[in-house]
């Protein structure tokens, strides 16, 4: 795999991971690292439910500081916010979830691709495509400050094969590039890669005027999970179990959950709304902190009504 800068144009010979691409966010820490800090001193103490005050000082901030912050990024007001991060509105998501995945599914099958208010045309790569590890292809790739903190997001000329969370420094985001993709050519150009960035990761999304094209390179058990995943509407959540049986793999729990974990776009196939069946919030690749902060993010903005039903995975 070649990894090269959209302004140098020699080759790494050494396949190097060029870390000094990936700067932590320099300045003002940005709006999401202080909701994250307040959602992670929540997760400490949900026992007494913090206030406005207790949750500013945890940010840094004043309280009046701090209910802007929140109000710009979130929408709503923290006490809001916070009501949709308890095991409570978990459960609620959660009691329904097999009628909504019936009714998805259902729907899915004969509507109009869509995901997060987004038209979307999703593609399996064929297994030729899928042996061949990306040789001749070409990946540009760039890191940008996003909702939900800093993002690695890749895409080849069909469309995005990568979006990640990786903590600043981090090579995770390339080495799942390597893994999946070790015969292209990744070349770091932010400008190809922000135009997908700034329509579903900077504020409401709206429909773009094409579909976004998603790439997904898995095995066909991955593919049936991811499929399951694009099912689930905006705003709702399933169990691992509930994905399960929906695949006709009802005792599958554990590969369901490490299929899950594999997911190869972040947020745009919604692993983020798997929850333990009591309604925990289980694990997340890119942080719980994170995942919380999409569930509640999600649960301010609901989808709209009448809007198309989640685009399909085709099986290689």
């Amino acid at each position: 795999m070649q990894i090269e800068s959209a302004s140098r144009t020699a080759e790494n010979p050494a396949n190097e991971i060029p870390f000094h691409s990936m700067p932590e966010t320099g300045g003002t820490p940005s709006d999401f690292s202080r909701v994250a800090a307040a959602i992670r001193y929540l997760e400490a103490r949900a026992d007494h439910q913090p206030g406005l005050e207790e949750l500013a000082g945890a940010a840094g901030l004043s309280p009046s500081h701090f209910q802007r912050l929140f109000k710009r990024w979130a929408g709503v007001s923290p006490k809001r916010f916070l009501q949709y991060l308890t095991v409570e509105h978990a459960k609620d998501l959660l009691r329904d979830s097999n009628s909504v995945l019936d009714t998805s599914f259902e729907v899915g099958l004969s509507g109009p691709g869509r995901l997060h208010d987004l038209f979307v045309a999703v593609e399996a790569v064929t297994p030729g495509e899928y042996k061949a590890m990306g040789a001749g292809l070409e990946i540009a790739w760039g890191l940008h400050d996003t909702l939900f903190g800093r993002c690695l997001l890749a895409t080849t000329p069909r469309g995005i094969c990568h979006l990640s969370f990786p903590a600043a420094g981090s090579a995770e985001g390339f080495e799942r590039l390597r893994r999946d993709w070790g015969l292209a050519r990744l070349v770091e150009d932010a400008a190809a890669t922000r135009p997908a960035v700034e329509t579903f990761l900077l504020a409401e999304p709206e429909s773009p005027a094409r579909p976004l094209g998603l790439v997904i390179k898995g095995t066909n058990f991955q593919l049936k999970v991811w499929n399951a995943l694009l099912q689930i509407p905006r705003g709702r959540a399933v169990s691992y179990g509930d994905i399960a049986a929906h695949i006709g793999t009802p005792n599958a729990h554990r590969a369901v959950g490490t299929a899950v974990g594999a997911n190869p776009i972040a947020w745009l196939i919604p692993c983020h709304r798997v929850l333990r069946k009591g309604g925990q919030l289980g694990g997340y690749r890119w942080g719980t902190t994170r995942k919380r902060a999409m569930i509640g993010w999600e649960a301010a903005h609901p989808r709209q009504a009448g809007s198309p039903a989640p685009s399909r995975v085709a099986s290689c």
